[in-house]
């Protein structure tokens, strides 16, 4: 109950064995007190290994989904990965790894699970991760594959729009190193909310199949030539066109919203690269008693 409905329980043990180690595995990643920087190994994974597989991952066609756990795995040091809250809100992945031997908090959307949208259980369930990552100085990197936020009255009654603000507030306040990899889809409010540049993102990288626009292709000729298509060619034809200007990973670099446009198969090195650059980073919000999260 509390693993998959309530998301009360973060992990599930057979017994008190398993449990312990669970618990000795956690706190490998963290530090001693929010004074001190996280636990730091000796990395004995390549550095700069490629991964080639990567680049056939993300399927051609834009509404296929993937298995988001295929790019995670390989970029991470020896494909170890801690992940949190595994049976709860699956459409959103968090979790802890190592990259370069140094402890980081992972926060990726999951395509195969309700093609990867926010809905209220995923953003308060990485809303929570990234607020404990940001306390005990562990680096948050995102794996971006978004295409809104869930639609529906229950979500809308349920205050879907408080709780995405959540993860905005969290992202935004966070003052760790901040790493976003946009893999696919990146539309409208939901892809500000996943550790944008516009709420202080420190490194961007997008792949070529990145989609970063208000909405996508289809919605937006659906919405814009409404009137004016009569075949499916010109239909067609809007579409790749509003792709390629509007929604192109090469026009969001030109605008300053991305830093690189980088192959998969180079993730792990320009992650080791972006760790490196923004180690020494040294942030922090305006004095005030406490922060108004939008609870």
């Amino acid at each position: 109950t509390h693993n998959q409905k309530s998301g009360v329980a973060h992990f599930t043990a057979e017994d008190d064995d398993q449990a312990m180690i669970m618990i000795r595995e956690l706190m490998s990643f963290l530090p001693s007190n929010n004074m001190e920087d996280p636990p730091v190994k000796v990395c004995t994974d390549d550095l700069c290994r490629e991964e080639p597989k990567l680049d056939e991952v993300i399927p051609p066609d834009p509404n296929k989904p993937y298995d988001m756990m295929d790019i995670i795995m390989p970029v991470i040091d020896n494909n170890h990965f801690l992940e949190v809250q595994p049976h709860y809100a699956k459409n959103i992945i968090i979790g802890f790894a190592r990259i370069a031997g140094k402890p980081v908090g992972i926060v990726a959307n999951q395509p195969a699970v309700l093609a990867g949208v926010l809905d209220i259980n995923s953003s308060t369930k990485a809303a929570r991760f990234v607020r404990f990552c940001d306390a005990f100085n562990i680096p948050l990197i995102t794996f971006e594959d978004v295409p809104g936020f869930l639609p529906g009255t229950a979500q809308e009654f349920g205050g879907i729009i408080k709780h995405g603000a959540k993860l905005l507030y969290a992202f935004a306040e966070a003052t760790v190193p901040k790493i976003t990899i946009i893999t696919r889809k990146a539309y409208g409010g939901a892809y500000d909310v996943m550790s944008s540049k516009h709420i202080g993102a420190d490194y961007n990288f997008a792949y070529p199949t990145a989609e970063i626009a208000v909405m996508g292709p289809d919605g937006a000729v659906n919405i814009i030539y409404r009137n004016k298509i009569n075949s499916d060619e010109e239909r067609q034809k809007a579409v790749e066109e509003y792709r390629e200007n509007f929604a192109s990973p090469y026009k969001a670099a030109e605008l300053g919203y991305i830093d690189e446009i980088i192959f998969p198969h180079n993730t792990r090195k320009k992650l080791v690269q972006a760790l490196e650059m923004t180690q020494n980073k040294s942030a922090s919000n305006p004095p005030k008693k406490h922060g108004n999260i939008p609870l």
